[in-house]
């Protein structure tokens, strides 16, 4: 027994010995792999020495001598601070995630590959300059230059150790490929329209067109002209982008300000996770001298300003894509009908590498209008398909205009590099040192003869139904120092019905636009400190608007708890605060409200593609509010019934959540943010990645502090980028990016903006006042 005690013993001591050197290993490992942030590096390509100085906050304040060292430089930083993610990015976008993770992602990759994200970044090369060329080369030697060191020296960030991958080199393709994707998460409708079809084919044809976006007069006469598709099935697959991804963006004269000067405030509304989408870093160069935000994988500054000019976007939400209904060719599947003879559709071979399996012989057909996108995950149809017509698909130069308007000084010189930024189109609202303010909705936007048109898929096979060209760069919405002395956007309906081209069917809520603009006409004189107070403002326009009919509807409660629910909405004032019991009661009622009219008529996954669900539902319940009627109310029960059954239903769910006293509830409750890491999914890896529980945050999906979240409350998209600026010194700026700078979980910089994101706070990042650890990069 002594003997077996001791070699037990024994063997207990190695395996600690085991364990404790495995630790030590991992634990250096990690650290390793943290960046160089000071000291000095031989990159090889470099003309001439480079400083990257890194600030209390992370942002790196890079200083070369000439354009090419200085995108070089950009590269080499980004891939320091964000390879992994950059990596994924790329993946992504390129429908090549299942090389890398396996069959998980497998239908994400066919629709990707279907979309051809990749292929449109191919195409686009070409369309850039020789300058631009040679800072997209510059920018991924920079990124090669990093991942042959950290190769070299077993240093690469963690992620790539866990997965069991190495990167491949970068290359300008990969950069332009993360730009497409820009465009397809800001979307363009074309589900909206797939959903409006599968209405028609469902629904008698008034309680169909009840639900759509606008009512339009003559009833569509496309589905008498081919065989059905079946809308279900063929995008059971697709990957949707977040219907409430937009942003704020406003712009103040001169007038309207203490300093006598523009200031401007940008608040992009994106998916917020670890690492943040943005980037915060400046560059300055001799032709360069910039500040603010881009997307990890790309050179330049998209949205910032430098030293003359400040500018920020949200997005115009145009219907830039048009689905289209195909007839094949029966003995010819790759042959489609148009104008009476069929025609070859392109046969692309994409096929789709997995992990651990055999390759996919995967195949996309092209018609003229677009890639046939209705087949991905099944047959649509025997004899018809829906293809796909995006302008984001075609070849288009949005980082070349980035690169100009980096180097702009007045809003003409602005204006010019905006008309190579097509893809996405966005609202972009500028001030300049000189008091110039203005804004314009820029991107290639298609004529449609009907505005109507873009409500429903077009048949392909008629010439009448292709798209007219697109609106003149000089005729889309334009504004330059309005009398009023201000210019906000909010995804909100840009232009009257006086404006001779359509723009959208799909604007979103007009609340956050509405408060935005009753915040800067109620106040004489703004400040950089009233700017960010109206970023972080929670007033719920929607409740003000709705909240009284509905209790009114409601009457008294069925019980105490309902009772005691409907006098705290009485007493309200509207804040959709995380420590308040009135906005998780008024959400979940709403949210309810749609289960009500919905839910049995019309399958979960069809309500994915109800993009603007939310701005329908206002819609119904105003026109009954205002004593009109609704087909889907009225088969709902009626509005005393909708809004009766929704409200028990809100509050047993919420007692059985929260406990049965509703004074005792709060929004944060069920409405808290984390910004979760894609790899925090791993086993064990949580704890790592997404540090501490979830923090709970104020505001909603329909405020000006954007918040929107999951069916687990979690907060998953809303301001990933907070900016504003007083071009009385337009030099320094004020930002927070949630929840850091860094993607390395060890780094000092992965959540240090967390708390600041959390509870409104900023950093100031000036181009000539700045002190922090410094990095040398030399040829």
């Amino acid at each position: 027994m002594k003997r077996w005690k001791r070699v037990s013993l024994i063997i207990g001591m190695i395996v600690l010995i085991l364990i404790v050197g495995i630790l030590f290993f991992v634990n250096g490992y990690i650290n390793r792999s943290l960046p160089e942030i000071s000291g000095e590096i031989n990159i090889e390509g470099l003309h001439k020495s480079v400083s990257v100085t890194r600030d209390e906050h992370g942002v790196p304040h890079i200083n070369a001598s000439n354009a090419h060292d200085l995108f070089m430089a950009q590269g080499f930083v980004q891939a320091q601070d964000r390879l992994f993610q950059m990596e994924l990015s790329r993946r992504q976008a390129s429908g090549t995630l299942s090389e890398v993770i396996g069959e998980a992602t497998i239908k994400q990759d066919k629709y990707f590959r279907t979309l051809g994200l990749r292929r449109a970044a191919e195409a686009s090369l070409p369309k850039y300059s020789a300058e631009a060329i040679q800072s997209l080369q510059a920018f991924a030697d920079g990124v090669n230059a990093y991942m042959e060191k950290a190769i070299e020296e077993n240093s690469l960030p963690p992620g790539f150790a866990l997965m069991g991958i190495e990167p491949k080199p970068w290359n300008p393709i990969d950069s332009l490929t993360i730009g497409k994707y820009m465009a397809f998460d800001l979307g363009g409708h074309w589900e909206r329209q797939a959903f409006n079809y599968y209405l028609l084919n469902e629904f008698p044809e008034a309680k169909a067109l009840e639900l759509f976006p606008t009512y339009p007069e003559d009833a569509p006469t496309i589905l008498n002209e081919a065989e059905p598709v079946n809308v279900a099935a063929s995008f059971k697959d697709a990957v949707i982008p977040p219907e409430f991804n937009g942003s704020n963006n406003w712009v103040l004269s001169g007038e309207r300000t203490a300093s006598g000067y523009p200031l401007l405030a940008d608040d992009p509304h994106l998916g917020l996770a670890a690492p943040s989408i943005w980037y915060q870093m400046h560059l300055n160069s001799p032709e360069y001298q910039v500040s603010g935000v881009i997307f990890a994988g790309i050179p330049g500054i998209i949205l910032g300003h430098n030293e003359d000019i400040a500018w920020g976007v949200t997005n115009v939400g145009p219907d830039v894509q048009q689905l289209y209904i195909e007839k094949r060719n029966p003995k010819q599947p790759d042959e489609f009908l148009f104008e009476g003879e069929w025609e070859q559709a392109e046969v692309i071979s994409e096929p789709i590498k997995v992990k651990g399996e055999e390759t996919i012989d995967y195949k996309v057909l092209e018609t003229r209008h677009g890639p046939v996108i209705s087949e991905f995950a099944e047959k649509s149809g025997e004899d018809v398909v829906m293809s796909l017509r995006w302008t984001a698909l075609d070849p288009t130069t949005e980082l070349e205009a980035v690169l100009e308007i980096n180097q702009a000084s007045n809003w003409k010189e602005f204006e010019a590099g905006l008309e190579k930024f097509l893809a996405p189109a966005q609202n972009f609202v500028f001030a300049s040192k000189e008091g110039t303010i203005a804004y314009k909705a820029n991107g290639r936007i298609p004529i449609y003869e009907d505005g109507d048109d873009a409500l429903l898929p077009l048949r392909g096979w008629e010439q009448e139904d292709e798209w007219q060209g697109y609106i003149p760069f000089d005729e889309l919405p334009t504004t330059v120092n309005p009398e009023k002395g201000y210019i906000a956007t909010a995804n909100n309906k840009v232009v009257s019905e006086s404006y001779p081209y359509h723009i959208s069917h799909n604007w979103a809520q007009p609340y956050r636009y509405q408060r935005i603009v009753e915040m800067i006409e109620t106040k004489e004189e703004h400040t950089l400190d009233s700017m960010k107070a109206m970023q972080l403002d929670v007033k719920n326009l929607q409740a003000v608007e709705f909240l009284p009919y509905m209790v009114k509807v409601a009457g008294n409660g069925e019980d105490e708890a309902e009772q005691t629910a409907l006098d705290l909405l009485k007493k309200w004032e509207y804040q959709d605060l995380h420590t308040l019991p009135q906005p998780l009661i008024f959400h979940t009622w709403m949210e309810n409200i749609e289960d009500t009219l919905y839910n049995e008529t019309i399958p979960k996954d069809m309500q994915d593609l109800f993009h603007g669900m939310g701005q329908t539902t206002d819609e119904l319940l105003r026109d009954v509010r205002n004593g009109g009627s609704s087909i889907w109310i009225e088969e709902a029960g009626g509005i005393e019934r909708v809004v009766q059954e929704s409200l028990s239903v809100t509050i047993e769910e919420l007692s059985t959540q929260f406990g049965e006293n509703p004074q005792e509830w709060s929004w944060g409750e069920h409405h808290a943010v984390e910004f979760t890491h894609p790899l925090s999914s791993i086993a064990m890896l949580e704890r790592f990645y997404n540090p501490g529980d979830p923090v709970p945050v104020s505001g909603s999906r329909v405020t000006v502090r954007a918040a929107g979240y999951n069916a687990n409350g979690i907060v998953n998209y809303g301001a990933s980028w907070r900016y504003v600026i007083d071009l009385a010194n337009p030099t320094a700026a004020d930002h927070v990016v949630g929840p850091g700078q860094s993607g390395h979980f060890r780094s000092k910089w992965y959540r240090d903006q967390f708390d600041d994101w959390v509870n409104g706070g900023y950093h100031t990042t000036d181009m000539n006042d700045y002190t922090g650890d410094v990095l040398k990069l030399v040829p």
